[in-house]
C-alpha cells in the first residue's frame, strides 16, 4: 500500500513537471513568458483595449463593467451636485422655491448621485427632473446621455464577442491523450486520433504538426526551439477532410521523418515535443478556429494500435463508440524504423530476387 502511494506521488510529480516544462499544454495553451520587453506592457494592452477585454477572464470583465458605470455615475453626480450648489438649490442653502431649481429635488450629494444614475440608465422615476433654467445643466445632461449610450453599446459588444469566441467552439474538438506507433499498409506510422463531439460540421479542416526540439547546427549554433514540419494524413488525403466522425491521423515514418532515428527503447529518453494543429471553420458561425495539443516522448506508445471506434448497426446506421476513443492494444511492431525498412527490403528481395549489375551470362560448349 505504501509503495503504491509512493508510486502515485511520483507519477503526479512527473506529470506536474511535464506540464510545467512543455511548450504547449494538452488543452492548447502556450507555456511561454516574455522578459525584458522594451515598451511598457500596460501601454501595449491599453492601445489595443478591445483585444485585451476580449481575451481577459470574465471576472475582470465584470469588474471593469461595474467600475465603468459606478465611476461615471459618481463623476456626473459630482457635476450635478456642483450645478445645484452653484445655483443655490441645496437644502443647506435654503432655496426659495424648488420649482426654480436647475434640477428639481437635487438637494444633496446622495440625491445628485441618484439623479446621475437615473439619467444614464434612462429610469426617469419622475421625482427628480431637469428644468430649462440652466443651459449648462442641459449640456451636462446631453453629454451624460450620449456617454451612457456609448458605454452600454461598448460593453454589449465586448460580451457578444467573448460569447462568440471561436475557442469556445474549439473546446468541442478533442485529441487522444496518447499517440501510438505501429504498422499501417506496409508503412511504419505515428497515429493520433481527433474527434468533433458536436454534430455541427467543421469545414476547410487542415491538420499539420511541428516537432519542437533543441538542435545544434554544424556551425555550433544552438537553436532552442527548432521547428520541423510533420505531415499528417488520413485515408482521404491531407486536404478537404470530411470531419463528420473521429479521424485517425497518421504520419509515415520514412527516411525523411525525424522519427526515423528513434527506436522503442530510446523513444522515452528523447527530448522533443510534437505539437499538432487543427485549423477549421465552423459552419454555423463561419468563424475560423485553431485547436492545438502536444505530445512529449512519454505520451507516445511504440507498438500499440487504437481500437476501432466506428461501427454499423443492423439498421445500417453508423455509430461512434467514444469509449474506445483513447483505448489501445499492443500489436507486433518493428523495434525501430531502420529495422522495419530493412526487413521490408529483405522481404522484397527474397520474393523478387536481386539485380547483380556485374553478372554476365556466357555460353559454354559441352564436351
Amino acid at each position: 500500500m505504501t509503495r503504491s502511494c509512493l508510486q502515485l506521488l511520483i507519477d503526479l510529480l512527473t506529470e506536474w513537471q511535464i506540464h510545467r516544462t512543455r511548450l504547449v499544454t494538452k488543452d492548447g495553451h502556450c507555456n511561454i513568458e516574455y522578459a525584458n520587453v522594451r515598451y511598457s506592457s500596460l501601454l501595449a494592452y491599453m492601445l489595443d483595449i478591445w483585444t485585451t477585454l476580449v481575451e481577459i477572464s470574465w471576472s475582470f470583465v465584470m469588474f471593469l463593467f461595474t467600475a465603468s458605470f459606478l465611476i461615471t455615475w459618481f463623476v456626473f453626480g459630482l457635476l450635478w451636485y456642483w450645478i445645484a450648489r452653484d445655483h443655490g438649490d441645496l437644502s443647506w442653502q435654503n432655496p426659495p422655491d424648488f420649482l426654480n431649481a436647475c434640477v428639481v429635488n437635487v438637494t444633496g450629494l446622495t440625491a445628485a448621485f441618484l439623479y446621475s444614475l437615473e439619467t444614464q440608465t434612462f429610469i426617469a422615476y419622475g421625482w427628480r427632473a431637469i428644468t430649462t433654467l440652466c443651459p449648462g445643466a442641459v449640456t451636462v445632461y446631453v453629454i451624460q446621455v450620449i456617454l451612457g449610450t456609448i458605454i452600454t453599446c461598448f460593453w454589449g459588444g465586448v460580451v457578444t464577442a467573448k460569447i462568440s469566441l471561436p475557442r469556445r467552439r474549439a473546446k468541442a474538438i478533442v485529441f487522444s491523450e496518447m499517440a501510438v506507433i505501429c504498422c499501417r499498409h506496409d508503412a511504419l506510422c505515428l497515429k493520433i486520433r481527433v474527434a468533433n463531439i458536436r454534430k455541427s460540421l467543421m469545414i476547410g479542416t487542415q491538420i499539420y504538426g511541428k516537432l519542437i526540439k533543441t538542435t545544434v547546427t554544424p556551425e555550433g549554433e544552438t537553436i532552442i526551439m527548432d521547428q520541423v514540419n510533420i505531415d499528417f494524413r488520413v485515408e482521404t488525403g491531407k486536404d478537404n477532410l470530411f470531419f463528420i466522425s473521429p479521424l485517425t491521423l497518421y504520419h509515415v515514418i520514412d527516411r525523411k521523418s525525424p522519427f526515423f532515428e528513434m527506436a522503442a527503447d530510446n523513444l522515452h529518453q528523447q527530448d522533443f515535443e510534437l505539437v499538432v494543429f487543427l485549423d477549421s471553420v465552423a459552419t454555423y458561425t463561419s468563424l475560423s478556429c485553431q485547436v492545438r495539443t502536444s505530445y512529449v516522448p512519454k505520451e507516445i506508445m511504440w507498438g500499440y494500435q487504437f481500437l476501432p471506434i466506428i461501427t454499423r448497426s443492423k439498421e445500417g446506421k453508423y455509430r461512434v463508440d467514444f469509449s474506445n476513443f483513447a483505448r489501445v492494444v499492443p500489436i507486433s511492431t518493428a523495434h525501430c524504423a531502420y529495422c522495419f525498412h530493412s526487413e521490408r527490403e529483405q522481404h522484397h528481395h527474397s520474393i523478387h530476387g536481386t539485380v547483380n549489375e556485374g553478372f554476365e551470362m556466357i555460353e559454354t560448349s559441352a564436351f
